[in-house]
C-alpha cells in the first residue's frame, strides 16, 4: 500500500464505525494559549474533554497535523538521527466522546491492524497502565499475556501538558526482530520494537497544583504516527525510507550530487533527512499562519530553518536550497492537505527569504565557531564558553540549540548558565522570544452555554448564570469577545442597580466572560442589563468592512499572491499584514486607497449570509484562511459577490457609505515577505487630516489642498448616499395621496445631516411629475428635521416656505424658504410619525 492509501483505508475504517470524518485543525492553535503548535489530534477536541464543549457528533477521526519542537513534546534533537522522530507528522486517530470505551477501541485497532491491513500478529505486543486490569483482561481477548506489558506512569499514563486531559493508556507495538525475541525491547526506545498505536483513555484533567480531578465523561482519544505504521505496513525498517520522505530525499540527492546511503551513522544520510523533516515543519507551519520571526512559535521556526540551514552547508551547498523541494511536498500531500497548494508562493519566499538572509551570516559565524572552539581545545578544555555561545547568538544569528549541536560534534558542552545570564540581561529580546501566555488571566473551567446576541443587538437583558471576582457569566450577551482580529467590545452591565464597567470579554469552550473593572456581587440568577459602547462597537465595524475591501483591493493592485498573515481590528484604526515580497510603492497606495474608497462610496450592501462550511468551501471566491478556527456553520461576508466574499464572525456595517472615509497611514515590515499596511476609516480619517494640518500649518498651499480634499471627499459621500435613497425616493412617489388634483407625497429616511437632506430634497422635486407636493422628514442629532419641495407649476399657490412652517408648527419648531423648497426643524421627535400621515390635510386645507 502506499501512504495515501494507508491513510485513506484509516479513514474509511472509521467511518464505517459510524465516526465523524473531520479536518484536520491548524498546526497553530486557536483558543488555546498553553500550546505553541498543535502537537497532538486530541488538542482541537481539548474543551470537550474538559467538559467546556461540545460536537454535533461522539465519534470522529481524522488526520491530523503535528509539530513537536518544544516543551515537553519535543523531538528535536533525535530528528534525522534515529528513523522514526520528525518535527512534523500526521497522526492518525479517532476519538469517543462519553460514547464507547475501552472494549470497542481495543476492538476496532485490532480489527484494523490484523484484519485490513494484515499486520502479522505474532509481531503485536500490548501495554496497559500498571493499574489497568480491565484493559489487560480486554487484551487477552487478542494476546497472549505473555505479549501484555504494564507499566507505570511515565510510559503508560499519557498526559498532553503539565495540565490538562489525562488518564491511563494502551500501546500497541510491533516487533521487527527476525526471531520475535523484542519482547524485553518494549518501551525501551529502539527501533527494533516500535510503537504504532496509543490507546488513551481519557478519565481525568490534571489541576495546575498536580491533583487529578475526574472528568464529567470519559473520552477515548487515540493516536497513530501515520509515518510509522506506513514503515511497518511498506515493511521498511525507517520512516524516511517510505514514499512520505523518499521523493524528497531523492530530490536533495538530485541537487546534491551525492548518494543516500541511508545508514544512521552517515553524516550526509543525517543531512538529507533532517532537511526532509524541516521543510515539512516550515511549510505546514507557514501555510497555517505562521512566520518565522524572533517571539514564540516564529523563533522556534527560525530555529529549525537555521538548522537546516546548517545541515544543507554539510552537502556542500553555498546558496539557498530548502525552498527548492517545495514542489515535491506538494506533489506528494497537496492533495491531502490542499492548503500547500494554495500558499505555495508564500512558503516558497519566506523560506527562500529567510535562507539568504541566514546565509549572509552562517559562513562567518562558523568561521568564529571555529576559532573559540579550537582555542578551548587547546586550552584542555571541554566546555565552550557562555559568552561565546551568546556571541554566535547575538552577532551570527545562531541559536544555542545549532551551537550545541556544533560543539556536540567536536566532543565539547557548553557553558548554559552564563548563556542564560547573558540573554536575561537582553529582557526585551529574551521576554519577546521566550514569553510565556500561560500567565494570562486563568478563567475558571465551568460547563455554562453562553449566547453571543450582539449581531443584532447592542443593549440586552439576561440571566447571570455565573459570577467569579470580577468574571461575569450571562445566558445571552451582546459583548463581543476578540476573535479573528477583531478586538472586544466595552461597555457596562448593571447588576442589582450597580454598574459595572465592562473592560474586556474572554471566551473558554462555551462560556463567555465578561471582565469587569472590579469585584462583582453574588447575584446568579438576577437580570443583568448590558450596554456595549456603541460609538466604539459603530468605529471597530467601519474598520473591519474596511478591512475586507482592502484586503482585495490589495490583491488586485498586488497580485493574488496576497494573503492575509494577521490582522487587528480595533476601534481607533485598522493592521492589515499581507504576503508581499517588497515595499508597496506611492502610486500603489494611491491606487488601493481609491479602490476602496470607491468601493465606500458605491453604497454596496453588506450582506450577511450562513453557510455550512463545506458548502462554503465549494466556492472558490470565498476567502477563508487556513491560520483560522472554522466551526461547522460559518458566515459569510459579501460586499459585491464580484468583489469580496469572506469567512468571517466579526461585526460589520450594514452598507459600505457607512465607512465614510479610508486613508492608509503607513505601510512597513514586519518579517521576510510579509508587509503591513495601517489605516483609519470615519471620523479616524478626519482627526488624521487635521493632526497633519497641525504639523505643517505654515505650509499654506498643503492645508487648503487638504480641506478641498475633505470637502471633496464630504461631498461624494453625500451624493453618493442621496443617490443610494433615490430607490427610496422612487417608492413613496408611487403611492401619492390626490388632494384637489395635487399629487401630495410625504415619508421618513435615514439622513445624518442637513446638506444631505437639501441634496436630497433637490433630487426629490426633480423626479416629481407636474402638479406634486412633498415633505421628507429624518431624526438628526435628537432634533426632527423637515424639508418641503413644490413642482414649478404650483409653487406660487402653495409656497414650500408656507406649507413647512405650518407642519413645523406641529412638531414644536418652526421654519422656511422659498416658494419651491423649505426647510424648518422641531423638538418634537415623537410627533413626527403624526405630521407625515396628516401632512396632506395641510395642503387640502391650504387654500
Amino acid at each position: 500500500m502506499t501512504s495515501q492509501e494507508i491513510r485513506q483505508s484509516f479513514l474509511d475504517f472509521f467511518k464505517e464505525k459510524e465516526h465523524r470524518i473531520v479536518t484536520s485543525a491548524p498546526v497553530i492553535p486557536h483558543g488555546d494559549p498553553t500550546l505553541l503548535f498543535t502537537n497532538a489530534g486530541m488538542n482541537q477536541f481539548k474543551d470537550v474533554f474538559l467538559g467546556i464543549g461540545n460536537r454535533d457528533y461522539v465519534r470522529a477521526a481524522d488526520t491530523q497535523k503535528c509539530i513537536r519542537v518544544s516543551g515537553k513534546h519535543n523531538d528535536l534533537e533525535e530528528v534525522g538521527v534515529d528513523t522514526y522522530h520528525h518535527t512534523f507528522f500526521e497522526m492518525l486517530g479517532n476519538w469517543s466522546f462519553g460514547d464507547y470505551y475501552k472494549n470497542e477501541a481495543i476492538a476496532w485497532a485490532w480489527e484494523l491492524l490484523t484484519k485490513i491491513w494484515k499486520l502479522p500478529e505474532e509481531r503485536l505486543h500490548a501495554t496497559v497502565y500498571k493499574t489497568d486490569d480491565e484493559a489487560f483482561e480486554i487484551w487477552k481477548n487478542y494476546l497472549p499475556e505473555s505479549r501484555i506489558h504494564r507499566f507505570a506512569e511515565k510510559d503508560n499514563f499519557w498526559e498532553m501538558g503539565e495540565t490538562g486531559p489525562c488518564g491511563p493508556c494502551s500501546e500497541i507495538h510491533f516487533d521487527r526482530t527476525p526471531d520475535l525475541s523484542g519482547g524485553s525491547m518494549v518501551n525501551a526506545g529502539v527501533p527494533e520494537v516500535i510503537e504504532i498505536w496509543n490507546l488513551v483513555f481519557i478519565q481525568y484533567n490534571r489541576k495546575t497544583n498536580g491533583e487529578l480531578e475526574p472528568l464529567k465523561n470519559t473520552h477515548v482519544d487515540t493516536g497513530m504516527g501515520f509515518e510509522r505504521i506506513c514503515a511497518v505496513i511498506q515493511g521498511k525498517n525507517s520512516n524516511y525510507d517510505t514514499d512520505v520522505f523518499m521523493p524528497l530525499i531523492n530530490k536533495i540527492v538530485e541537487l546534491s550530487g551525492i548518494d543516500y546511503d541511508g545508514k544512521l551513522d552517515s553524516k550526509n544520510s543525517i543531512s538529507m533527512r533532517v532537511i526532509a523533516d524541516h521543510i515539512r515543519t516550515l511549510s505546514f507551519a507557514i501555510a497555517d499562519g505562521a512566520l518565522p520571526g524572533n517571539e514564540g512559535r516564529g523563533y522556534v521556526l527560525r530555529r529549525i530553518l537555521r538548522r537546516g540551514c546548517r545541515f544543507a552547508r554539510n552537502l556542500g551547498f553555498t546558496e539557498p536550497v530548502i525552498y527548492k523541494l517545495l514542489p515535491v511536498l506538494i506533489d506528494t500531500m497537496g492533495d491531502t492537505f490542499p492548503e500547500l497548494k494554495s500558499q505555495a508562493i508564500t512558503i516558497e519566499r519566506i523560506i527562500r527569504g529567510e535562507e539568504e538572509s541566514f546565509l549572509q551570516t552562517l559562513e562567518r559565524g562558523i568561521e568564529i565557531f571555529e576559532v573559540k572552539s579550537s582555542l578551548m581545545i587547546d586550552s584542555g578544555s571541554n566546555v565552550l564558553s557562555g559568552e561565546d555561545a551568546f556571541l554566535l547568538y547575538d552577532t551570527y544569528g545562531f541559536p544555542y540549540d545549532l551551537t550545541e549541536l556544533l560543539a556536540r560534534e567536536k566532543g565539547l558542552s557548553i557553558d548554559k548558565n552564563l548563556f542564560d545570564n547573558l540573554m536575561q540581561q537582553q529582557k526585551e529580546r529574551s521576554r519577546a522570544a521566550r514569553k510565556s501566555t500561560s500567565h494570562e488571566t486563568e478563567l475558571p473551567a465551568i460547563d455554562i452555554k453562553s449566547i453571543f446576541v450582539g449581531y443584532d443587538n447592542l443593549e440586552y437583558e439576561s440571566e447571570v448564570l455565573f459570577v467569579d471576582s470580577n468574571l461575569v457569566v450571562t445566558a445571552e450577551t451582546p459583548f463581543y469577545t476578540e476573535s479573528g482580529g477583531q478586538v472586544s467590545d466595552t461597555g457596562t452591565i448593571t447588576l442589582a442597580g450597580e454598574v459595572y464597567n465592562v473592560i474586556d470579554m474572554k471566551k473558554q469552550g462555551n462560556s463567555i466572560f465578561h471582565i469587569c473593572d472590579r469585584d462583582v456581587e453574588q447575584i446568579v440568577g438576577t437580570k443583568a442589563i448590558m450596554k456595549v459602547d456603541s460609538v466604539r462597537r459603530m468605529n471597530i465595524m467601519r474598520n473591519h468592512s474596511a478591512t475586507h475591501l482592502l484586503h482585495e483591493a490589495l490583491r488586485t493592485v498586488l497580485g493574488n499572491h496576497v494573503q492575509q498573515a494577521g490582522s487587528l481590528v480595533a476601534p481607533d484604526y485598522l493592521r492589515f499584514d499581507f504576503n508581499h515580497f517588497q515595499k508597496v510603492n506611492h502610486d500603489e497606495i494611491i491606487q488601493i486607497e481609491n479602490m476602496v474608497n470607491e468601493k465606500i462610496l458605491e453604497g454596496i450592501d453588506v450582506n450577511i449570509d450562513e453557510k455550512m462550511l463545506d458548502d462554503a468551501k465549494k466556492n472558490p471566491k470565498i476567502k477563508m484562511f487556513f491560520g483560522d478556527k472554522y466551526g461547522d456553520k460559518v458566515r459569510v461576508i459579501t460586499m459585491d459577490p464580484k468583489y469580496s466574499i469572506e469567512l468571517c464572525g466579526g461585526t460589520h456595517v450594514s452598507k459600505t457609505t457607512d465607512i465614510a472615509l479610508f486613508k492608509i497611514v503607513s505601510e512597513s515590515s514586519v518579517a521576510a515577505g510579509v508587509r503591513r499596511i495601517e489605516a483609519v476609516t470615519g471620523k479616524g480619517v478626519l482627526d488624521y487630516i487635521t493632526k497633519l494640518n497641525t504639523k505643517f500649518i505654515e505650509k499654506e498651499n498643503n492645508i487648503e489642498d487638504l480641506h478641498r480634499q475633505i470637502k471633496s471627499l464630504e461631498k461624494s459621500i453625500t451624493e453618493a448616499k442621496v443617490s443610494n435613497l433615490s430607490s427610496e425616493l422612487e417608492s413613496l412617489i408611487k403611492s401619492p395621496k390626490i388632494i384637489n388634483g395635487i399629487n401630495v407625497i410625504s415619508g421618513q429616511l435615514n439622513i445624518s445631516s442637513l446638506d444631505e437632506l437639501r441634496n436630497l430634497g433637490d433630487n426629490f422635486r426633480d423626479m416629481l411629475d407636474k402638479s406634486s407636493i412633498g415633505l421628507l422628514a429624518t431624526v438628526i442629532e435628537d432634533k426632527a428635521q423637515i424639508i418641503c419641495v413644490v413642482t414649478d407649476d404650483i409653487k406660487d399657490n402653495y409656497p414650500a416656505g408656507k406649507l413647512v412652517g405650518l407642519a413645523a408648527k406641529q412638531i414644536g419648531g418652526g421654519g422656511g424658504g422659498k416658494n419651491h423648497l423649505a426647510t424648518a426643524g422641531g423638538k418634537e421627535i415623537d410627533k413626527l410619525k403624526s405630521l407625515l400621515d396628516t401632512f396632506y390635510e395641510i395642503v387640502k386645507n391650504y387654500n
